[in-house]
């Protein structure tokens, strides 16, 4: 169908146009546009003949005049203060982002992402820039540390919010979706009682991450409920070279079991127990944190603590829209699981 002096709608390679629908149902573009946003002013009967005539069009609202129409970006973000080396192995991220994907495709809205380095003005100064050029319409924190001040940032720019975090973190009006990683920690030092071992180490993350935290706590008070003395740790600060050099502090102190707050870590320190000459596991058992990958195919395969970054990055979408939308928002928080493969075994002393 057509009209004078305009492009046919349904010719191949055009889009119909709001004055399209306008035309087709005998209405103005403003009696269309209340129509479709299902606000009042226009009659029942008008808005079923605009509907009708959009359906007929097959006419859909661009993100650039939903935006414009409805004040939104119909975008989020995510600005990671990081060293971009270390994003690139942390296996975390990779499924977060996917989680996260997976829920916004269905909404409309997209994922805007800036890594800015480890300079938390050049972070706080990349929402505001965001918020000012309303570039999205709200936002996920990670990595949330000690006294941490972007949450009240974030209030005070009106930017709706969801953080991930260990459970039980509070991040005042921004709510959590929780990781029980200390349940995970546990784990492994129960598993590694049971095995015999007494003389436990840990190494830890980066001190002022809450996360890390959390999995040290949880590491000193399983140490302390099975009555084994919690002082041997060392911050690894979730790098490689980190967990390389704190296994090499540890390993004075000839423990029987190194725990580790992630895989990355625990395979550098692998590494470093056997250039000193150690057995993996007849000498030393390691732990992991994450389930890499790799961690099943390392001689000897990691045992580790498997987390579902999927489906932390779904629940944090959805907490997020929901926010934005004004709908009420629903944290939870998700438990790992231990794995237990074959670089753990009884202590040379318990065979």
């Amino acid at each position: 169908m057509g009209w004078p002096g305009d492009r046919d709608p349904e010719t191949p390679g055009t889009h119909p146009t709001i004055a399209d629908v306008a035309r087709l149902a005998g209405v103005s573009k403003g009696a269309v546009s209340l129509a479709l946003n299902d606000k009042p002013g226009v009659s029942d009967e008008t808005r079923r003949r605009i509907k009708q005539a959009a359906e007929q069009l097959n006419w859909r609202p661009s993100i650039h005049a939903r935006a414009m129409l409805r004040s939104r970006a119909f975008a989020v973000g995510l600005v990671l203060a990081r060293d971009t080396r270390h994003l690139a192995v942390d296996p975390f991220f990779a499924g977060f982002l996917g989680g996260v994907e997976s829920v916004l495709a269905g909404s409309g809205s997209v994922l805007l992402l800036q890594v800015v380095g480890e300079d938390a003005e050049v972070e706080a100064e990349s929402y505001r820039r965001l918020v000012r050029e309303r570039r999205i319409d709200g936002a996920f924190l990670l990595d949330i540390r000690a006294d941490d001040q972007r949450p009240e940032l974030l209030r005070e720019l009106g930017l709706p919010a969801a953080a991930v975090g260990p459970a039980g973190t509070d991040c005042g009006h921004v709510p959590v979706v929780g990781i029980r990683d200390g349940d995970g920690i546990a784990a492994a030092v129960d598993h590694l009682v049971r095995l015999g071992h007494r003389e436990i180490a840990f190494v830890e993350g980066a001190p002022a991450y809450r996360h890390s935290a959390s999995r040290l706590d949880a590491w000193r008070q399983s140490m302390r409920s099975h009555g084994l003395s919690a002082v041997l740790h060392e911050p690894g600060h979730f790098t490689g070279g980190g967990g390389a050099a704190a296994t090499r502090r540890l390993l004075e102190h000839h423990p029987t079991a190194i725990i580790y707050a992630s895989d990355l870590m625990a395979i550098a320190g692998m590494s470093v127990a056997r250039e000193a000459g150690l057995d993996i596991p007849g000498d030393l058992s390691v732990t992991g944190f994450d389930d890499n990958p790799e961690a099943a195919h390392l001689h000897p395969p990691l045992t580790t603590v498997r987390q579902d970054p999927v489906s932390v990055g779904a629940m944090a979408a959805e907490v997020l829209l929901a926010q934005i939308d004004g709908r009420r928002a629903r944290s939870e928080s998700l438990s790992p699981q231990l794995i237990v493969r074959a670089s753990t075994a009884p202590p040379p002393s318990a065979r």
